[in-house]
C-alpha cells in the first residue's frame, strides 16, 4: 500500500446560511499521519466527509494524488472511512467482515480469505478470524475495522474519532497500535479528534480548528511550544492568561502591563507599545519561590514574578496541581510528584517564570472546551 497526498484549495462548506467550513487551503503529505484537532462542531468531520466524497464542497477543489475529486463518488475514490461506531456486521465472522469490500469487488473466496488473514496478522488479530465481532474486546473490534478499511488498499484512510468509545487505558494502547499500523502500511492517515492527547501522541502534524477555520498547522511540539493564536494556545494544553497593554517592545520580546505588574514574554504577533495584549504561560513553566537551576540567558532579576496565595492542592498521580489566588485571579501551577510536593504550603508564595516561557499575543477567541 502507498499513501497519496490530499490537497484542499479554497474548500468551504455551507448549509443554508450556516458556514461549517470557511474557505480552506490545506495539504496533507503522502504517507503522513495527520490529525485535525478541535472542539465539537468546529467543522473537522465536515472536512473528512468532503475528502471521502460523502459531501461535495460548496466552493473549492479537493485533489488526491493530484487527481481532482469533483463529482467522483465515495466508492470510486482512493479513500476508506472508519466511523465512530465502526459499523461491523454482527452476523459475519471477523474474516468475513474484513473481506467484505473484496467480495464486492468480485475477488474469489479463497483469495479473500488469504488477504483477510494477512490483514488480521497486520493488526495483531491472528487466530480470531472465525469469531463474531461481539466476541471481541473493544480494542479488537477497532482493529477489525481498520483491517476491513485497509483490505480495499486505500491511499488515504480517514478516521472519525474512532477511539472515543474506548476507556482511557485502551485508548492509550490503541494510539501506539494505530501509529504502528500507519508506519507499516505507508497509507496516508487523516485522523479527526477533539482529544489533544491523541493528536499530540500519534501525529506527524496537527491542524487546530475552531469555528470552521484552521488556526494553525504544525508538529505537535510546535503547536504546544509555539502556538500562533490564543485559541491554539488554550485548546492544546493548559494556560494561565494575563490580559494587559504593551508597555515596551524590543528584540522579539514585549513587556505587558497587567494587574500583576509588568510581565515580559515572547512577542509572537509583533505587537507595539499601546496595543492590547494577552500573556500566556503554561502551568509547568511556573516555579515556586526561586528560579530553578537550568541554563538560560536571563538572570534571576529579569524573571517575571507574581505573589499569590495557595487555595487548593489536587493530586493527579505523577503531577500535583496547585491553584493559587493572585488578586482575585486563579493561577494554575504543575509540580512533579516527588512525594511531598505542595504539602504544607499555606500562605503566600512568589511565582516566577522566564520571559522565554511566556507568550505575548493579540487578544482573540480562547478555548472553552478541552478533552
Amino acid at each position: 500500500m502507498h499513501g497519496k497526498d490530499v490537497v484542499l484549495n479554497g474548500v468551504s462548506m455551507r448549509f443554508g446560511e450556516f458556514t461549517a467550513v470557511q474557505p480552506t487551503d490545506l495539504t496533507v503529505n503522502a504517507g503522513e499521519f495527520f490529525s485535525i484537532l478541535g472542539p465539537s462542531g468546529c467543522g473537522k468531520t465536515t472536512i473528512l466527509r468532503m475528502v471521502s466524497g460523502f459531501q461535495e464542497p460548496t466552493t473549492g477543489e479537493i485533489r488526491i494524488g493530484g487527481v481532482p475529486m469533483t463529482g467522483i463518488r465515495p466508492n470510486a475514490r482512493p479513500t476508506a472511512l472508519i466511523f465512530q461506531n465502526l459499523a461491523l456486521f454482527p452476523l459475519m465472522t471477523v474474516w468475513e467482515n474484513v473481506a467484505f469490500g473484496l467480495e464486492a469487488r468480485g475477488m474469489p473466496k479463497k483469495q479473500r480469505r488469504e488477504r483477510a488473514e494477512e490483514l488480521l496478522a497486520l493488526v495483531a488479530l491472528e487466530g480470531q478470524s472465525e469469531k463474531r465481532p461481539m466476541e471481541l474486546s473493544g480494542g479488537q473490534r477497532q482493529r477489525v475495522a481498520i483491517a476491513r478499511a485497509l483490505a480495499v488498499e486505500p491511499a488515504v484512510l480517514l478516521l472519525d474519532e474512532p477511539l472515543s468509545a474506548l476507556d482511557l487505558k485502551l485508548r492509550q494502547h490503541m494510539r501506539s497500535e494505530l501509529k504502528d499500523i500507519q508506519r507499516k502500511t505507508g497509507v496516508t492517515f487523516i485522523y479527526i479528534t477533539h482529544d489533544q492527547g491523541e493528536a499530540l501522541a500519534m501525529s506527524d502534524r496537527v491542524a487546530v480548528m475552531n469555528q470552521g477555520k484552521i488556526e494553525q498547522v504544525a508538529t505537535g511540539d510546535e503547536i504546544y511550544n509555539k502556538p500562533e493564536t490564543p485559541f491554539a494556545a488554550t485548546f492544546v494544553g493548559e494556560q494561565n492568561v494575563f490580559p494587559g497593554k504593551v508597555a515596551a517592545a524590543a528584540n522579539g520580546h514585549a513587556g505587558v502591563e497587567t494587574a500583576h505588574g509588568l510581565i515580559q514574554g515572547i512577542n509572537r504577533h509583533g505587537l507595539a507599545v499601546g496595543d492590547e495584549a494577552l500573556v500566556l504561560v503554561r502551568p509547568e513553566r511556573i516555579y515556586l519561590g526561586q528560579r530553578p537551576d537550568r541554563p538560560g540567558p536571563a538572570p534571576q532579576t529579569e524573571w517575571n514574578r507574581i505573589t499569590a496565595r495557595l487555595q487548593r492542592r489536587d493530586l493527579e498521580g505523577a503531577l500535583i496541581n496547585l491553584y493559587l489566588d493572585a488578586g482575585g485571579q486563579s493561577i494554575h501551577v504543575n509540580l512533579h510528584n516527588t512525594g511531598d510536593a505542595g504539602l504544607g504550603m499555606e500562605g503566600e508564595h512568589a511565582l516566577v517564570f522566564a520571559p522565554d516561557d511566556a507568550v505575548v499575543m493579540r487578544p482573540g477567541p480562547m478555548a472553552r472546551e478541552r478533552a
